[in-house]
């Protein structure tokens, strides 16, 4: 597939989203965990300094990943790495996420183990606007970097439900202006059981009865009083009240998510960054880009490290922009920069499609494996991986055929003296020509019987030698005593 980008445009649109960003993110910065309702009127900060904050934070780190990684080769495991040595925090599900790294848990089982506090949390979907940036007019695509970013540490919850939605709605928002069709289309991408798409369908029904923005925001509170505050799906109302209520009107719009409150720098980030990719950096109010101005304060990334990120949003908007024909390369997609906007709709809709949906159907005990270009390796714990003497844990390891041919896997788990598995040691897989080029799946299932002898951290690897390859595949296996 081919398609054509108008550069200026494109490149007014994304310094408008970080501008929006910061700008938000410093009006709703002092008023983060407020429970009560505000009456803020615009800044209450010194003018020309802009608050730090850990959302912008973290997307410099994926920025910084995605320079050195590729498009290409970009996963979920890849972030976990820079996440441990890049990102300083450990409060809430940062620090859920970067414990159950470190004992050898890959995404999204990283996200999801330890975490039932968390994982609905807010630390996903304020980070989604890179992956919008960097696939203009293209969710699926943003869809995909979206869940391998918040897996981390929110694993297949609704945590990463809410960056889905926000990544596809400024993804689109690059060429759509009405506020209503974006909510709407991102509300398709995940599931409808989720309380992200409960809330916002709260929201959009009291915006349609003009109900008044203070009670809509009661009944948003009352909808997520299972979950509490600091969570995704009622920030995320607050972000769509915004949104919807403000009617286009930028600082409207920013104060109505803050006064909200809760999240507020989230919030009001969000909004902020929506609103300027409508609107372009030339459509922001001058008044709120000359307060905050383009520099980039960061509070969240270890030591010298940030020594290597942008410091201004005309810098990042440049290293976005390099970055842009890659990350559509690695898709299929090539494009130019041109002076007009030419896409084909149809195919872009192709190309990802349901990715989504068939993601959140799988198991949140899982996690892919890393390293192979020919076979796809995605392991299914079958419960929490937590063991003690003499038990059974059982897992699947199911094996996709990425290349046009047949082959057999030898299978060799290196485990624990004393410890023991019933596994099938052989399978086979053969490439099935079907009409949408389907390659063949092979499912190992294995029970492993602890020994008596157990760890705190029990960790052994599943070797696969595959027919034809010389590098195994190595299947990380990490259980708790």
């Amino acid at each position: 597939m081919h398609i054509e980008l108008n550069r200026k445009m494109i490149l007014d649109k994304i310094h408008g989203c970080w501008l929006g960003k910061n700008i938000g993110g410093t009006i709703g910065g002092p008023f983060e965990g407020n429970r009560r309702l505000l009456d803020i009127q615009g800044f209450t900060t010194e003018k020309g300094e802009p608050l730090p904050n850990d959302d912008l934070d973290l997307q410099l780190v994926w920025l910084l990943a995605l320079e050195a990684v590729g498009a290409k080769k970009l996963t979920a495991n890849e972030l976990s790495d820079y996440w441990l040595s890049y990102i300083a925090p450990h409060w809430n599900e940062y620090g859920v996420a970067k414990s159950n790294l470190a004992m050898g848990f890959l995404p999204p089982l990283s996200g999801e183990l330890h975490n039932e506090k968390w994982k609905t949390s807010n630390g996903a979907w304020i980070r989604s606007e890179l992956w919008a940036c960097l696939t203009p007019g293209f969710p699926n695509i943003a869809v995909k970097y979206a869940i391998m970013d918040a897996s981390i540490d929110h694993g297949l919850s609704e945590g990463t439900h809410a960056e889905v939605f926000t990544a596809v709605l400024e993804s689109l928002a690059f060429f759509e202006s009405n506020i209503r069709t974006l909510i709407e289309t991102a509300l398709t991408y995940i599931p409808d059981t989720s309380m992200i798409t409960s809330t916002v369908r709260l929201v959009l029904d009291c915006y349609d009865k003009q109900i008044p923005w203070q009670e809509t925001r009661d009944r948003i509170v009352e909808n997520v009083k299972s979950v509490g505050w600091f969570q995704a799906a009622g920030n995320i109302g607050f972000t769509v009240l915004g949104l919807m209520y403000g009617e286009g009107d930028m600082l409207k719009s920013l104060c109505y998510a803050v006064n909200c409150g809760d999240d507020t720098d989230c919030t009001a980030g969000t909004v902020g960054a929506v609103m300027g990719i409508i609107m372009g950096a030339e459509g922001i109010p001058q008044e709120l880009k000359e307060y905050v101005g383009d520099r980039i304060v960061t509070i969240s990334i270890n030591g010298s490290y940030h020594l290597f990120t942008p410091k201004t949003c005309t810098e990042l908007t440049s290293r976005v922009m390099k970055l842009i024909p890659e990350v559509f390369v690695a898709h299929g997609v090539t494009m130019d920069w041109t002076g007009e906007n030419i896409i084909d709709t149809e195919q872009r809709d192709k190309i990802l499609a349901g990715y989504a949906h068939t993601v959140f159907a799988r198991s949140p005990l899982s996690f892919e494996v890393p390293g192979s270009l020919h076979t796809q390796a995605i392991v299914e714990y079958k419960r929490d991986p937590i063991v003690k003497p003499g038990e059974d844990f059982s897992l699947t390891i199911t094996l996709q055929n990425l290349r046009r041919d047949s082959r057999y896997y030898s299978v060799l788990p290196y485990l624990p003296a004393g410890w023991t598995a019933d596994y099938d040691r052989t399978a086979h897989s053969t490439y099935m020509q079907r009409p949408h080029g389907e390659t063949g799946i092979t499912k190992i299932e294995m029970t492993i019987r602890v020994g008596e002898k157990i760890e705190p951290i029990n960790q052994f690897p599943v070797i696969i030698q595959v027919s034809q390859h010389g590098i195994p595949i190595t299947v990380p296996i990490v259980l708790l005593g």
